[in-house]
């Protein structure tokens, strides 16, 4: 087994978890009703809490001193693993809500695969994990109805989030090279290998909310290599500052 393989796809899970609960987190006091506020918010805690775990196997797999906290803090750009699609501005309610579901599909699957991996680390993580991903899954999914099929002004704004995300979404379902050397040694779940009941549960929830998969198949990607969107940058300067400022700051 690649040691630096491992690493890298443990970061990748950690990443993708801390940039995503960065951007849900938000929305924190300026949600459309306090009860969804709070729920958006107990998201990005429970993404926060699964970064925590992965980036602590991360460090003591990497070593050299390395903590939760620096793995977070102290990392620059190109060196973080998350898919475009977490990084992305948090744009509207629809934007926000269609991201999560998309991801939670991604996680629920990846998670049920993690669960039997040879890493005791990481199915640990994964057991634990989809517990939440659960509750993630089903009101994000309630959410995209909602929207799809209430009002014109309601669809108008999911329609365009659709449109927006969904070349983003390839890239939680195609393997990066880590992953498929890990996956061939039963350790790392191969996304590509549930991408069609990954589409199939999205084309599920779509219908449901009277919305069709957009029609162009060509997809962003690059993030799991550490190629990045400007969005990135602006998502660490303000989430990176105090540890920059304050070297030594713990979680």
């Amino acid at each position: 087994m690649s040691k630096q393989a491992l690493i890298d796809y443990t970061l990748h899970l950690a990443d993708n978890t801390l940039i995503l609960a960065q951007r849900n987190s938000e929305w924190t006091g300026h949600g459309p009703i306090l009860e969804q506020d709070i729920a958006l918010s107990n998201i990005a805690l429970d993404l926060l809490g699964q970064a925590r775990m992965f980036y602590q196997y991360a460090a003591r797999l990497q070593g050299n001193g390395a903590t939760e906290d620096s793995l977070a803090y102290l990392r620059d750009s190109w060196d973080f693993k998350n898919c475009l699609i977490t990084e992305l501005d948090k744009g509207d309610w629809a934007k926000t809500t269609l991201r999560q579901f998309f991801f939670s599909v991604y996680q629920w699957f990846l998670y049920h695969q993690l669960q039997k991996s040879k890493d005791t680390e990481l199915a640990a993580i994964a057991a634990k994990a989809i517990k939440e991903v659960a509750y993630h899954l089903r009101w994000s999914g309630e959410w995209v109805v909602r929207l799809g099929d209430g009002s014109g002004e309601s669809h108008r704004r999911i329609s365009n989030a659709l449109h927006d995300l969904w070349p983003y979404t390839g890239e939680l379902i195609s393997a990066a090279g880590y992953e498929q050397t890990l996956a061939a040694e039963g350790i790392a779940a191969d996304p590509s290998s549930f991408k069609d009941e990954w589409l199939s549960k999205v084309n599920a929830i779509l219908d449901e909310a009277t919305l069709s998969i957009p029609s162009n198949n060509w997809m962003q990607n690059g993030g799991k290599e550490g190629k990045h969107t400007e969005h990135l940058g602006y998502v660490l300067a303000e989430m990176q500052y105090l540890q920059r400022t304050y070297p030594g700051n713990e979680w």
